[in-house]
């Protein structure tokens, strides 16, 4: 009977160590962490979209640590903090904010940045072929569409001459987003007037008076978190006070701005989560070249065309790659 348990513990401590280790213990769930300037919606979705497209589900493989700012942006710093503690496998975001604070916190956290700046100018990457450090992405050509987007709107609006910029004068990218249009502004016989909005203090009614008073006869919305959180509010003083509008992001075209011009964000954050699953396989963000878009999207509202009173040409209206009606 002896000889008989002990022939049974032999076999079971065999058994065990014939085991791999790996399967002896549960698999570790890695986590995300995504921080965004604004609050939940369509670029949320499109991120979720883009790890089901990988394999990931939430909560089964993979967990998601969503800390939304809601247009606050001296929150931001602290949220990354509190991801970077935790600590996240991989941190994305699209707000330059959170981007600086993280690589000011950590050199080995692997960040996934959707950046409407130029990366390298802001200082994010070393270059687009090789990031260099531990930041890695996609780069959205906000900035560099300036141009393009006065273009279109003076042929939308001929007799346009002063156009006001609304942005955030305390974003430390204020300046870069201002001069870019101010650099196109003069072949176009524009005038720039800037209208500024704090995040501490938002005041969109204030800004828009200034404007009337300015005498700007038209509007472009520069991306912010604070923005992109108030863009209905933004979109519905832009058509009480007749302003033709032109936006750097879909979002607020399909909330009433008058038109937009730029790459497509579901499309973009989509694609983050390309990087992310990379990363998580064991490729190092600095082995990853910053993808920038080579497609646009010139979308048109043409239900705010005529609640101002503005006759859209044909011809622009033809390029159009998608009219609200």
């Amino acid at each position: 009977m002896t000889k008989h348990i002990f022939a049974l513990s032999l076999g079971a401590m065999l058994f065990a160590l014939c085991v791999p280790a790996e399967a002896q213990q549960p698999t570790r769930i890695p986590r995300i962490g995504y921080v965004i300037g604004s609050g939940p919606g369509p670029l949320v979705d499109a991120f979720r979209q883009g790890l089901r497209d990988f394999g990931y589900i939430e909560g089964k493989n993979i967990l998601v640590e969503y800390r939304y700012a809601e247009g606050k942006t001296d929150r931001i710093a602290s949220l990354v903090a509190e991801l970077v503690q935790l600590p996240v496998d991989v941190l994305v975001s699209t707000t330059g904010r959170a981007i600086l604070a993280a690589k000011q916190m950590t050199k080995t956290v692997p960040i996934v940045m959707v950046s409407i700046n130029d990366p390298v100018a802001a200082g994010f990457v070393d270059s687009l072929a090789r990031p260099g450090g531990n930041i890695t992405g996609l780069s959205t050509l906000v900035r560099e569409l300036a141009g393009n987007r006065l273009e279109l709107l003076k042929e939308i609006v001929p007799g346009i001459s002063r156009v006001g910029v609304l942005l955030d004068p305390e974003s430390p990218f204020a300046g870069i987003a201002f001069k870019e249009y101010e650099s196109a502004a003069p072949t176009l016989r524009i005038q720039l007037q800037s209208l500024g909005v704090r995040a501490a203090n938002p005041d969109l009614e204030g800004a828009f008076q200034a404007g009337v008073k300015g005498r700007a006869n038209a509007l472009v919305v520069a991306r912010t978190p604070v923005l992109t959180f108030y863009s209905k509010r933004i979109t519905d003083l832009a058509i009480k006070n007749r302003l033709p509008s032109m936006c750097e992001q879909r979002q607020y075209v399909e909330n009433g701005c008058l038109v937009s011009y730029a790459a497509n964000d579901v499309a973009q954050w989509e694609r983050a989560a390309y990087y992310v699953d990379r990363i998580l396989k064991g490729t190092k963000p600095a082995e990853l070249p910053v993808e920038q878009p080579t497609k646009f999207e010139f979308i048109i509202n043409l239900k705010t065309a005529k609640q101002i009173g503005l006759t859209i040409p044909p011809n622009v209206l033809a390029r159009a790659d998608k009219v609200i009606k």
